[in-house]
């Protein structure tokens, strides 16, 4: 009974990570949301990013938002390296932890379980950022070789086509940081799990609420989205006509 718990556990936790994940996927092509409305604030930055004549100031938040990724990446790794080690040493620990007065003391298995668990997840989240650092880097290089603003041989739709490509790499970059993100945020719940696997569920669930209200729901949401005007009269249309930019 008791190992079937520790598995339903990790099988709820399993279904948390991945489905939110395809959920605040799905959800944020009808709602609004953090992910969506940096979307379009990246694109304008491209855009305006065109229109300048020094780029230095662009290509410098390009390299802070890759250090972002650089140091939650070697974050990962120390913490990996603590987690293998700790790996080698599963009966010290055990021992250690039965002298703490909460939680109980799983299988000498159970517990190489949740370490491994943990493992997984640091591993992930160490891809994300990795990727993330480097697709920030292929911004870099888009800033670099972008039109210069009095370049009479691009055209006003070759810009646009420049900008809405470079702000979507920049977007992808932004998309696997945050989930690089979220990974700490389920290695959280993950150590619910060294106390009971009923802790490691209500963890779990947690950190989908707390996502969740953030994404959706945040005041930082709110702010993002009051700077930008979503209904525009369109020329050529009577007054109260007008388009969504969503």
């Amino acid at each position: 009974m008791g190992n079937l718990l520790e598995l339903i556990a990790l099988l709820w936790f399993l279904v948390c990570w991945l489905g939110y994940t395809e959920y605040s996927k799905r959800r944020a092509a009808d709602r609004a949301c953090l992910s969506n409305t940096l979307d379009m604030y990246r694109e304008d930055w491209m855009r305006v990013m065109l229109r300048r004549e020094n780029r230095i100031a662009d290509a410098s938040v390009v390299g802070n938002l890759e250090r972002n990724g650089a140091f939650f990446a070697s974050s990962c790794l120390l913490i990996l390296a603590g987690i293998i080690t700790a790996l080698g040493y599963t009966q010290e620990v055990m021992e250690v932890f039965s002298t703490m007065p909460f939680g109980t003391l799983p299988t000498r298995e159970i517990w190489e379980l949740r370490m491994v668990v943990l493992l997984v997840v640091f591993i992930y989240a160490f891809f994300k950022f990795t990727w993330s650092m480097r697709m920030y880097n292929f911004v870099s290089v888009m800033i670099g070789s972008a039109p210069a603003p009095d370049d009479g041989k691009t055209s006003p739709a070759g810009r646009e086509a420049f900008a809405r490509s470079a702000g979507n790499v920049c977007n992808l970059a932004g998309d696997a940081f945050n989930l690089g993100l979220r990974s700490y945020y389920y290695a959280l719940a993950v150590v619910g799990w060294f106390i009971h696997p009923i802790v490691f569920m209500a963890a779990s669930t947690l950190v989908v609420i707390v996502l969740y209200r953030r994404e959706f729901c945040s005041d930082a949401l709110q702010a993002l989205r009051s700077g930008k005007v979503f209904e525009e009269p369109v020329p050529g249309r009577p007054e109260g006509s007008a388009q969504s930019k969503t």
